[in-house]
């Protein structure tokens, strides 16, 4: 994972909010998929930091957050 605000923004990206995101937009994350990289970012600041990922980081992220979440429910 690295943590980095990319020249120009990176417009190249194409974001996408949460599926869990309400209409009154709360705490959210926006992904920008590539090939190589995963993009994360806060979807209330858009200009600010971008986490990176690995798919296989990723991957290994969202397994465990599903487990979390199935364990509360």
């Amino acid at each position: 994972m690295s943590i980095k605000r990319p020249e120009g923004l990176n417009p190249e990206l194409s974001w996408v909010k949460s599926s869990y995101s309400g209409v009154q937009g709360g705490d959210c994350i926006e992904i920008a998929p590539t090939p190589h990289t995963i993009h994360v970012r806060d979807s209330k600041d858009p200009e600010g930091p971008i986490l990176r990922f690995t798919p296989d980081a990723w991957a290994a992220f969202v397994a465990y957050a599903r487990t979390q979440v199935e364990r509360t429910v």
